[in-house]
């Protein structure tokens, strides 16, 4: 593997890790807080404990990482961050798309 490569997967472990590392509504609302007006949307498998919530950023490009969170307790904590979240309109899909909810 090129050193690029390392410093890349390196990169993407220490994010994943320190996610990890704090409670998942702390790195929740931080991930946020990066591009808050960014679409977000998170799949995981049915009951899985964990979830991977991913940033559609236009700046800043796609972004993901994994939370130590149910899909129904991450679709709550979107709703308590100001997100509405709802199933993509294309049937086949299956993911939660959040988007924020605008401030008057």
């Amino acid at each position: 593997m090129s050193s690029l490569a390392h410093k890349i997967t390196g990169k993407l472990s220490n994010e994943s890790q320190d996610a990890a590392s704090k409670p998942p509504e702390q790195a929740l609302k931080e991930f946020i807080a990066e591009d808050p007006n960014s679409v977000y949307t998170f799949d995981s498998a049915r009951d899985a404990p964990r979830s991977e919530i991913c940033r559609e950023g236009k700046e800043k490009g796609r972004k993901c990482i994994q939370m130590e969170m149910y899909s129904t307790q991450l679709f709550q904590a979107m709703q308590d961050q100001g997100f509405f979240c709802a199933l993509p309109m294309d049937p086949t899909r299956t993911y939660i798309e959040c988007k924020r909810i605008p401030k008057n």
